[in-house]
């Protein structure tokens, strides 16, 4: 999967090879209709409720700079390693289908492309992933892997990871001669004055106990240096730790933008996409993942994060319908030394894969060790 990433919806070689990986498991496996998606359900040898462990497929548009062996070449990477997250889910089917006679319920095997964009949950989700097994699951796990100590998991109750929004903004003014502004409503003073606007609009608007982030990360005018184009554009990417913050970061930059090109007799157009919403992880289910994954590996290895990070995921869209945790574990690998650490989307990032026995088996404990509360919970009742 390293060498050959595919990227967005459509991944038919690794929907492929996920499916032969998942061949005589006695698994029953739904592929999706709009998107390369894969659902793999299995039904333990006892009564229960069920549970879903989920992995991103996807890579990136990078051109990967390891210098691995098996480095991709096609100008895509798996630089957010999601290639380590789709072979540890298969790690995970194959040990919970060894133990399937004592599995007191189900688990859906959610294997998803799209994560990068432009998102896959939801149309997972609209194609009856939550419901594939006959009822909503009782809990939803995932791990994703990053930067740092290998072998050493990272949550937190409640939000884990921001919500991300684009804002895009279009100023349009009247073209001219590059000599002669004054006969023309040039688009670019107005849109590098929002630009600066909306930093000062954060520390202004928004409290640093809810914490926003955004990087204008594209500008765009004319093409031609002599002349003042019609129109000039720029693109930012924003983090918002809560529902609030989303909507009210829409409405002000909105007037922020609309106004100030009012003021230089031009109009603004603005574009506010909600691309995820925020990852909150369910306080029980956090509760339970930490404690079996400290009784699995040792607590020494599993630590809660005082904050949230101000990355985002689409696992979110399954965490808004169904309690669950998110989880990062973290790999790098041990010969480098920590300042030469590159992070996820680097094309120089270094993931260890021999975390992915751990992974595998963080996963199925999860699920497992879920199911059997479940099961006493009933006895006790």
């Amino acid at each position: 999967m390293h060498q050959d990433p595919e990227l967005g919806l459509d991944l038919p070689r690794t929907q492929q090879r996920v499916l032969e990986a998942l061949e005589g498991l006695g698994l029953r496996i739904q592929t999706g209709t709009g998107l390369s998606s894969v659902i793999a359900v299995l039904e333990g040898g006892r009564p229960g409720p069920t549970v879903l462990l989920r992995a991103d497929m996807d890579g990136l548009p990078l051109q990967e700079r390891t210098g691995l062996p098996f480095a991709s070449r096609t100008g895509a990477m798996h630089a957010c390693g999601h290639d380590l997250h789709t072979a540890a889910l298969v790690g995970a089917a194959r040990l919970l289908a060894s133990q399937r006679e004592e599995l007191p319920g189900t688990v859906i095997f959610m294997f998803q492309p799209g994560e990068e964009g432009p998102g896959g949950a939801e149309p997972m989700i609209r194609e009856g992933v939550l419901g594939v097994a006959g009822e909503l699951p009782i809990a939803a796990y995932g791990i994703h892997v990053g930067r740092g100590p290998r072998g050493t998991f990272v949550t937190r109750a409640g939000t884990l990871m921001a919500g991300s929004a684009n804002l895009r903004v279009r100023v349009h003014g009247a073209g001219g001669h590059g000599s002669q502004p004054v006969r023309a409503i040039d688009p670019v003073p107005p849109l590098l004055e929002i630009g600066t606007a909306l930093q000062t609009m954060i520390s202004r608007e928004f409290s640093a106990a809810d914490p926003v982030v955004a990087s204008i990360t594209q500008l765009e005018a004319g093409a031609a240096i002599n002349v003042i184009p019609d129109s000039a554009a720029l693109g930012a990417s924003v983090r918002t730790l809560s529902p609030e913050a989303t909507e009210h970061f829409g409405q002000l930059a909105r007037r922020l933008a609309e106004n100030i090109a009012s003021a230089h007799g031009a109009r603004a157009e603005v574009d506010w996409d909600i691309v995820y919403p925020v990852t909150v992880n369910d306080e029980q289910e956090e509760r339970f993942a930490v404690a079996a994954l400290r009784e699995s590996f040792g607590a020494e290895r599993v630590h809660e994060s005082p904050q949230p990070l101000m990355g985002s995921e689409d696992f979110s869209h399954v965490l808004a319908q169904v309690p669950g945790c998110y989880v990062f574990l973290l790999c790098s690998p041990d010969v480098l030394p920590e300042g030469d650490l590159a992070t996820n989307h680097s094309p120089e990032v270094l993931f260890d894969d021999a975390v992915l026995g751990d992974q595998a088996a963080a996963l199925a404990s999860l699920a497992h060790g879920r199911l059997l509360q479940a099961a006493q919970d009933d006895v006790r009742r």
